[in-house]
């Protein structure tokens, strides 16, 4: 199997996640280090010790199947024996969950075991009284255990159809836990059957509900079997992409069962790629954790896996001695799968070893398993299409029951409604006359806000037009007039061409300044005239940022200003391309502005959770409190000179905010006098299409 089958409430253990503190955790008792299991062994102690035990009490029931629980892959013996225990003095009292429980860990004994005869009965004996009573959790989580139990069994079929029942339970008990595990073992039969493209369909749903779970621990599980599904699938760096981040979450909190078969898998995955000695570190870590475990279907995938490194690496002895344990594990709990895989790494051995007989056995024995195999998975793959129809049309039918019982209750309801809709005309006719008399009055109210609103936009208008005319009149008459007299002086020849000439660079800086200016102006009016109609779409947010440096450089290095773009690699906006293009160069040239010869300028940007955060920070004049809360005011329009008196019109940080707002952004800003000035704005994320890919 290359997959973990996941089981509710057995993952505890103990220890430390450097592998220094491995080695100590295996050269001192286990028992010394504090852990839950320990504890409740401690309480279970100690209530034996005390006057107060008794048989019949259900708290000392309860303890005692939690700590059999708690031994599962650790030791078996102590899940047999405590469950047995607990088994009969439930019975005694009657006490059904106790009862139950003790049946479900005696059923996993067992499957662990590789012992179906007895796991499955005990299985369907807990799930028909958990059903029996209503106890809907106990329920679940025995349906999801027998289910893996049908499926080590090869019986794809009806594990299926078991974990399609167990998800309709989690959905009327509303367990998104159970859901999730359910899901996830749905995937691991798919993926095992290597119907990759179905596997990945529930590990999506999987995904989703352990978001809402918000469970750092369950979503590691679910990165561990989709590391395992990739790896077969041949996808290697989804699958070290995946494992990774389990085995750092295991190791946060200490989950040493699933731990070590994180480490497995990761071994797997170089061993895949021919890394053998990549692959035999992390095999050997997980070996070390095995020494403490009790997971004898776990570990057969483990020592097959250090047979092929040692393989590999040409070690045929170590190798040899791997594969054969392997083997008699798999034949302990019949695994046909691990002997199968054990029976090839054994034929590949005796084959260097020159020792055709044996090696002949062997491939016999892996070509019969893997033919029966192969067979079976074809079968199971049918058997899994049959059950997942044969599931819909029982679920349909049942949908169309409801449906002929409930359009039965309609049809009363519909009587019903017609005896009061005939009530209702006669309650009408009766009020008709103060309805249209209320009608009326708040037609009239509502004209007369419509006056008022008109009146309040039309003296919004003139405010607008008179502002346009002031700025108009101020800031492009006065630099064009200057222009028009020196024009007029050169052609009537009171000065000469030199002298003229010596102008051509202030016409420059005042033509370019006219541009701004009226570009802002164009645009701020028709902002306020018409509304900001924004387009958004994807966007280079680097490019905008370098295009902006590259048109304001020159006026940059006229105060041999540095201006620095710090971006992270191409990072993707959603908003309108022109509404930031002009957000970027106002604020850009208005740090100019404000900053003295040989300042900086950095323009930097930080993912957070849906937003880029653009920062344009200078090392400028800096502004006082007062300033700050007004510059982003619309009825406030602050003009202020530059380092080298440059003039603005005071639309540039309006607009800039008008048209943050329009595109879902937020725009402030943070400066200290003297020191300089840092404008914060922030911009949709693009949506990433290779999300699932990342």
């Amino acid at each position: 199997m290359s997959q973990k089958l996941q089981n509710p409430g057995i993952k505890t253990f103990v220890g430390k996640i450097t592998i220094f503190t491995l080695i100590l955790l295996f050269s001192f008792p286990l028992k010394a280090q504090v852990s839950k299991r320990d504890s409740l062994a401690f309480r279970y102690k100690r209530l034996h010790t005390t006057n107060r035990f008794d048989t019949k009490d259900t708290t000392h029931i309860n303890l005692m199947i939690d700590l059999a629980k708690s031994y599962r892959f650790f030791n078996n013996d102590s899940v047999a024996k405590l469950s047995n225990r607990a088994l009969k003095f439930s019975q005694s009292v009657g006490y059904q969950h106790g009862e139950i429980m003790a049946l479900e860990n005696l059923g996993s004994y067992y499957s662990d075991q590789g012992n179906r005869k007895k796991s499955m009965p005990l299985f369907k004996q807990a799930l028909e009284l958990s059903i029996k009573t209503g106890d809907k959790e106990c329920e679940l989580n025995i349906i999801n255990s027998l289910s893996n139990d049908y499926y080590y069994e090869g019986n794809v079929a009806e594990a299926l159809n078991l974990y399609l029942k167990g998800i309709d339970v989690a959905k009327q008990v509303g367990s998104n836990q159970m859901l999730s595990i359910l899901n996830e073992n749905i995937a691991t039969l798919y993926a095992d059957q290597k119907d990759f493209a179905n596997a990945e369909i529930y590990y999506d749903t999987v995904q989703s509900l352990n978001r809402e779970l918000g469970n750092e621990v369950i979503h590691a599980e679910t990165q561990s079997n989709m590391a395992s599904m990739y790896k077969d699938a041949k996808n290697f760096d989804h699958a070290m992409f995946n494992i990774n981040k389990s085995i750092a979450s295991f190791e946060k909190h200490k989950i040493y069962e699933w731990l070590a078969y994180a480490y497995q898998v990761k071994g797997s995955i170089y061993l895949e790629q021919k890394k053998y000695q990549w692959a035999l570190y992390w095999f050997d870590q997980s070996n070390l954790l095995h020494l403490e475990l009790d997971d004898d279907r776990e570990k057969i995938q483990l020592l097959n896996g250090m047979a092929k490194v040692y393989l590999g690496l040409g070690k045929d002895s170590l190798s040899m001695a791997y594969a054969k344990e392997g083997l008699q594990l798999s034949k302990n709990i019949k695994s046909l799968q691990g002997q199968m895989e054990c029976s090839e790494t054994l034929y590949k051995l005796y084959k260097n070893e020159e020792d055709t007989q044996t090696a002949l056995i062997h491939l016999e024995n892996f070509k019969s398993l893997s033919d029966s195999l192969f067979r079976d998975k074809n079968r199971q793959s049918l058997s899994m299409l049959k059950t997942k129809l044969q599931y819909e049309q029982e679920k349909e039918q049942l949908i169309k029951s409801n449906k002929m019982a409930l359009a039965k209750q309609q049809n009363y309801i519909y009587l019903a409604i017609t005896i009061l809709l005939v009530l209702s005309v006669i309650t009408f006719m009766v009020r008709r006359n103060a309805r249209i008399q209320k009608k009326l009055n708040v037609e009239l109210h509502q004209k007369s806000e419509v006056v008022s609103q008109r009146e309040t936009e039309l003296h919004e208008i003139n405010r607008t037009k008179t502002k346009l005319f002031s700025i108009i009149g101020h800031d492009l008459r006065g630099p064009i007039g200057a222009m028009q007299a020196m024009l007029k002086l050169f052609t009537d020849g009171e000065i000469g061409k030199d002298e003229f000439m010596s102008f051509i660079p202030k016409f420059k800086s005042d033509i370019e300044n006219i541009s701004f200016t009226l570009n802002n102006l164009l645009s701020w009016g028709q902002t306020q005239l018409n509304g900001v109609a924004t387009k958004p779409k994807r966007i280079s947010l680097d490019k905008l940022v370098n295009s902006n440096i590259q048109l304001l450089s020159e006026v940059a290095s006229g105060k041999s200003i540095k201006v620095i773009n710090q971006l992270p690699e191409n990072p993707m906006g959603w908003a309108d391309q022109n509404h930031m293009d002009i957000v970027i160069r106002n604020l850009l040239s208005n740090a100019i502005k404000f900053t003295p010869e040989n300042g900086l300028i950095t323009i930097e940007a930080e993912e957070k959770r849906n937003v880029w955060q653009i920062m344009i920070r200078d090392t400028g004049i800096g502004m006082n409190k007062e300033i700050q809360k007004k510059i982003f005011t619309d009825s406030t329009n602050i003009t202020t000179y530059g380092t080298n008196n440059e003039r603005g019109t005071g639309l540039g940080l309006s607009l800039c905010k008008e048209m943050i707002l329009k595109n879902k952004g937020e725009i402030w800003v943070e400066s200290v006098l003297r020191k300089g000035t840092t404008f914060f704005f922030t911009v949709p994320k693009a949506e990433d299409k290779y999300q699932r890919a990342s």
